[in-house]
């Protein structure tokens, strides 16, 4: 099923690989910087506003970072609004060690089907993929794209078996996470990385931000 569905990608004649160097190597740049200028003034007031209800509910930072790998390997701090309760580190060990099971889950895709971390506003977050916002500043800092591979922590590069991940800039969205968020395992996310790497374009990137806005709508994460 996973590679029917890759090969499903890969085939859109809307992303079939164009010579594009143009885009490539400065369209694409141009492109989120305009979008994320044009966003920003909505997202300063999106944001802020799910900051004050968070600080007044869980009296605690609404804001999270953490160090992620970024184009050529190099390590840069990615921002997000805060889904889980602030000792998440420490409770995911204490829970791994009572279940077994979920420490098979979490060894194969670094993913919980069912994670105690996460808060109540911050499962509403990650299903309206509001919890994303804040990587608008990332992506007009340079570190990540609009559209891009899935943003890989530090620990997680030696899950991965494909070297497309570090040619390109990390996405706020991509093939993998609007496609295909069921196949967790990484060699599945390597494909499609593999898949969008060969067959970038401005006309594919833009069918994924199209694509990514109905299933933010859906209200099923991205």
């Amino acid at each position: 099923m996973s590679i029917e569905r890759i090969n499903d990608f890969a085939a859109d004649p809307k992303l079939q690989r164009v010579k594009a160097p143009i885009y490539r190597h400065g369209g694409k740049r141009a492109l989120d910087i305009a979008l994320v200028l044009a966003a920003l003034p909505i997202v300063f007031f999106t944001v802020g506003l799910i900051a004050l209800v968070m600080l007044i509910i869980e009296r605690a930072n609404p804001f999270y970072s953490q160090l992620r790998v970024g184009k050529g390997g190099s390590a840069f701090r990615i921002w997000k609004l805060r889904t889980m309760v602030p000792n998440a580190d420490e409770m995911l060990e204490s829970y791994l060690a009572a279940n077994p099971a979920a420490r098979l889950e979490w060894d194969r895709s670094q993913k919980l089907t069912d994670d105690p971390r996460i808060t109540l506003m911050g499962r509403f977050l990650r299903q309206t993929s509001l919890d994303e916002l804040p990587q608008l500043w990332n992506v007009l800092a340079g570190d990540m794209s609009l559209v891009g591979p899935r943003p890989m922590m530090l620990d997680q590069q030696k899950l991965y078996p494909s070297n497309a991940y570090y040619r390109l800039r990390p996405g706020l969205t991509g093939p993998w996470q609007v496609s295909a968020r069921h196949l967790s395992a990484f060699a599945d996310r390597a494909r499609f990385d593999d898949a969008y790497d060969a067959s970038l374009t401005l006309s594919g990137d833009v069918a994924l931000l199209f694509k990514t806005v109905r299933v933010v709508l859906r209200g099923t994460g991205c």
